[in-house]
């Protein structure tokens, strides 16, 4: 079966096949994780930290991973951009925006606040376990905190038309899948880096929402 969408990937022509993820000799039943399981594997979690690139200029902003139950394996809730978007156009992202000062306490109020406005996920719904190590993105100029919160149930959402085109709510498992997974080593004239994608159905999830799953899952299947 083919995998992937039709997202668009500055991919430049010297770019290399990278390596396999941490999980890909993991057995099937053990790419399935209970939400109860996720909060052991966070307890331990070092304590969140900024990490480059740090862009000159960059703005603040803040995501929100929503995790729910369902048959014994936890599902993320990824929403698709519309194509009329500045920046990161047609991308699966998490829901999340830029801190407003004078309307954000903190980043955590941000990213509730953001899922809200797009999903209409009800803040006192969610659970806020974990704040993720920070990431910049170069192309947006935005240093980006993660927050993983937990939703007791299925979320009814209502996505803005204006900012959502589509929800997702996919299994972990789903991502786990090795088949889903690749790595590819990009290069510039000044650095090189490495760049993750998940190759959904008919989606691909890539750039940020990307390199903060990898390292959560990293984190989630260590010793498993």
């Amino acid at each position: 079966m083919r995998r992937g969408g039709q997202q668009r990937i500055p991919r430049p022509a010297s770019f290399r096949p990278g390596g396999p993820p941490a999980w890909a000799a993991l057995d099937p039943d053990k790419r399935r994780f209970t939400l109860a399981e996720i909060r052991d594997r966070l307890a331990d979690l070092p304590p969140a930290v900024e990490r480059g690139p740090n862009v000159a200029g960059s703005q603040a902003a803040a995501v929100l991973m929503p995790l729910y139950e369902e048959d014994g394996d936890t599902r993320i809730v990824l929403i698709k951009r519309p194509e009329t978007m500045s920046s990161h156009r047609g991308e699966i992202a998490f829901p999340g925006g830029k801190f407003e000062p004078g309307v954000d306490s903190d980043l955590r109020v941000t990213a509730l606040r953001e899922a809200h406005e797009e999903v209409g996920l009800d803040p006192g719904a969610v659970e806020i376990v974990a704040r993720l190590d920070g990431i910049g993105t170069v192309a947006s100029r935005f240093t980006i905190t993660p927050f993983v919160g937990f939703l007791a149930e299925p979320p009814v959402l209502t996505p803005s038309p204006g900012e959502v085109v589509r929800t997702l709510e996919v299994p972990l498992s789903d991502l786990l899948d090795p088949d889903a997974y690749r790595e590819e080593h990009w290069g510039t004239d000044t650095a090189d880096f490495d760049v993750h994608f998940y190759d959904l159905e008919d989606e691909t999830v890539w750039g940020a929402t990307a390199r903060i799953l990898t390292s959560f899952f990293s984190h989630l299947v260590e010793g498993r």
